[in-house]
């Protein structure tokens, strides 16, 4: 089985270190679903709510990236996929994971209550969702799903973001989120965090940890992979033509979701492809997202 880790770090600085420790760009891999939720919202965010939503996004990732680290150490050190990470080889301390886990939550808190009282109020939900995710696999065989659900409520926070200045009920924020659409984002990363986690199928096993390969094996993983892709694909079109999307909302999200399911199909026949189909599920992201934003900012300039 392939050794692939996106998580890995070979010398260089120190800084360059916890910018691995946190993976930072993914960080672009997840904005875009927060600005695609205070789109889908329906209701409009100034400039400085945009800076505070990546402000957030950054603080909660680094949080949640360094705090996974710490939580799965002595995993790490056993696993020789994941043998070169930060913390694992010692080019980040202990002390220093720590210490952007705090900066990152104070971040994250902070830039939410300068957004409104909705999204301060509601944001101790992500920060736990996030936090909580390295224990899933100790629990129970599905932490992709719980996985998903952190990157879903990803877009759920935009939504809060945007509708919060405006609305003054609670039960009205909550009606402004698309759900669907966080429906389709969890499943999605729950499908390829399955595909993904192929990789790690003896080591789980080995070690009593659950996951849908250590359970269903290979083949069984990618198919169940592909059926949560395709419902995920189904929420995804029916989004975006149910809200009229323009010309780069539906070609990005048809685009996204064909690459979502040939990825799949390219693991299922081949398991060294699966550094590959990780990398393209990035893409499927940034398809999708990036054209919700660019229909909206067409909108905003006609």
């Amino acid at each position: 089985m392939a050794q692939w880790d996106p998580g890995r770090v070979r010398g260089r600085s120190r800084l360059h270190a916890m910018a691995r420790l946190v993976r930072i760009e993914h960080t672009l891999f997840s904005l875009p679903f927060a600005y695609a939720g205070a789109i889908l919202s329906g209701h409009p965010f100034s400039l400085g709510d945009a800076l505070l939503i990546f402000l957030a996004v950054l603080g909660l990732r680094t949080a949640a990236m360094s705090y996974n680290n710490i939580a799965d150490l002595n995993i790490d050190r056993l696993n020789p996929r994941s043998k070169m990470r930060p913390l694992v080889t010692g080019a980040v301390t202990i002390r220093e994971a720590y210490a952007l886990v705090a900066a990152g939550t104070l971040l994250y808190y902070a830039s939410a209550a300068l957004l409104n009282k909705w999204a301060l109020l509601l944001s101790p939900l992500l920060w736990i969702a996030a936090m909580t995710y390295p224990y899933a696999k100790r629990i129970h065989s599905m932490p992709h799903i719980h996985l998903g659900l952190v990157l879903g409520l990803v877009v759920f926070g935009g939504a809060v973001a945007a509708s919060g200045d405006e609305l003054a009920c609670l039960r009205c924020v909550l009606g402004s989120v698309p759900w669907d659409y966080v429906a389709g984002v969890t499943l999605w990363v729950a499908g390829f965090d399955m595909v993904y986690s192929v990789m790690d199928m003896e080591f789980d096993r080995e070690h009593g940890l659950g996951s849908a390969p250590a359970l269903l094996g290979a083949r069984r993983t990618i198919l169940l992979a592909l059926a949560l892709h395709i419902v995920a694909s189904a929420l995804l079109v029916w989004g975006a033509v149910s809200r009229g999307y323009r010309l780069l909302g539906l070609v990005g999200t048809l685009a996204g979701s064909a690459v979502m399911i040939y990825s799949d199909l390219r693991a299922l026949r081949d398991l060294g492809e699966i550094p590959w189909a990780f990398n393209a599920n990035l893409v499927v992201g940034l398809l999708v997202s990036l054209g919700i934003i660019g229909d909206y900012l067409i909108l905003l300039r006609a």
